[in-house]
């Protein structure tokens, strides 16, 4: 297929860059593939775009191409103009190759949302979907478990610092249950002295835990504050697109609604 493929991530080009330095560490049968000259990081059509300016042209392209772009989530980065610029067009495809947190963006697209928020527009969801699941740079619980299996001297202990909450707490049981290794979830502002115990001794850092807990409020007044103001222009648009008469149910309701926004906003700000 003669398509050009754009990787446009400054983290994904530098990366690319030291798999290119580094070839001499590949599997020989990787290896064996670059000799003979078919190289996966090199190939006819593939490009890197590696200033703002260049990723910015890619959506004023008219003819067909594939971008390679981050976060993958969707939720920063210079996707989200990719995904401004495309979502909208039937004739567009948006392939995700990794999981999609709860929240985000990304997840909200796989889900099935007809339209979504970008930069304060909303976009309508017409882009054809696709997820695939095995390109997941994350091991899942199966093989997290052989790995501990495989160590030979197992661990007196292990931390889990990473995963969403109900899964890291599955997982802390399972490798309880099954390996018998002592398991901690630490919070943020625990320190933990690694003494040669299998209990490793907890001291919490009361100053950092109350300065996370600050910036926490704060992001959550903040969540709070942008969904209100979804809500609002949602609201907004229904009564523009709406020919209803003043009395008629639907526009009551939409009183309604404002009437119960305007309650919520009252108690953030405790008038």
């Amino acid at each position: 297929m003669k398509t050009d493929v754009f990787v446009d991530s400054p983290l994904a080009i530098s990366a690319t860059e030291i798999f290119k330095k580094n070839t001499e560490l590949f599997e020989e049968e990787i290896q064996a593939k670059i000799r003979s000259g078919d190289n996966p990081l090199e190939f006819p059509g593939l490009k890197f775009t590696v200033t703002a300016e260049e990723s910015k042209e890619l959506n004023e392209r008219e003819e067909p191409c594939i971008i390679l772009s981050a976060s993958g989530m969707c939720d920063v980065g210079r996707i989200k103009h990719h995904l401004k610029h495309n979502l909208w067009k039937d004739k567009s495809t948006i392939l995700f190759v990794g999981y999609q947190a709860p929240g985000t963006l990304g997840r909200s697209i796989v889900d099935g949302a007809s339209k979504v928020k970008l930069f304060g527009e909303e976009i309508a969801v017409n882009a054809r979907v696709e997820y695939i699941e095995g390109y997941s740079g994350h091991a899942d619980q199966e093989w997290l478990l052989n790995f501990v299996y495989s160590f030979r001297t197992p661990p007196k202990h292990i931390f889990l610092v990473h995963g969403e909450e109900e899964s890291q707490e599955v997982l802390k049981q399972k490798i309880e249950e099954q390996v018998e290794i002592k398991v901690t979830i630490p919070s943020f502002g625990e320190t933990y002295l690694l003494d040669g115990t299998d209990q490793p001794k907890c001291e919490v850092n009361e100053e950092e835990k109350t300065e996370y807990n600050k910036w926490a409020r704060k992001f959550e007044v903040l969540d709070n504050i942008e969904n209100l103001i979804e809500k609002m222009s949602d609201i907004e648009e229904d009564i523009k697109d709406s020919k209803l008469e003043t009395d008629d149910e639907e526009i009551i309701s939409l009183s309604k609604r404002i009437k119960e926004l305007q309650e919520h906003i009252n108690k953030i700000i405790g008038e």
